[in-house]
């Protein structure tokens, strides 16, 4: 009986990199699905957490009869100001999220459209924009 030549276990680089060219394709047709995703997902939760914001800030409006002036911020839902003795809060369970960019949400009170006006600057951080570059508000209901 011939015996056979013994090849040894594994991969050529032939097929290492028949796999890689594979794997590159379908990374190249499927990442921009994801990154579109993402920014989408990224606008939905600041849009939720604006709403949510807007909640708390109608509870602090409830109880010391006015919105938090700018000076007093966000962070007065959050943390007792001195001057309020009628403050019920905390009106938030942790401290103010920073925007899915990691950046702070604008709070302008009084705002210009209505009693307060708070939002996002979007991916871009700068006024205006489409797409992911959008402002999210809460005058508007969608990204």
């Amino acid at each position: 009986m011939k015996e056979k030549p013994h090849r040894s276990a594994g991969f050529t680089l032939i097929e290492l990199m028949i796999v890689l060219f594979i794997l590159g394709l379908l990374a190249a047709l499927v990442a921009p699905r994801l990154m579109g995703r993402v920014g989408k997902a990224k606008q939905k939760t600041a849009q939720a957490q604006i709403q949510m914001l807007a909640t708390a800030l109608d509870l602090y409006h409830l109880d010391v009869g006015r919105y938090p002036t700018d000076e007093e911020g966000l962070k007065s839902l959050y943390l007792k100001p001195e001057s309020l003795p009628s403050w019920s809060g905390p009106y938030l369970d942790k401290a103010v999220p920073k925007d899915p960019w990691a950046r702070d949400y604008v709070y302008k009170y009084p705002g210009e459209h209505g009693p307060y006006d708070l939002y996002s600057l979007g991916a871009d951080g700068q006024p205006g924009g489409e797409g992911e570059n959008a402002d999210i508000t809460n005058w508007e209901t969608s990204p």
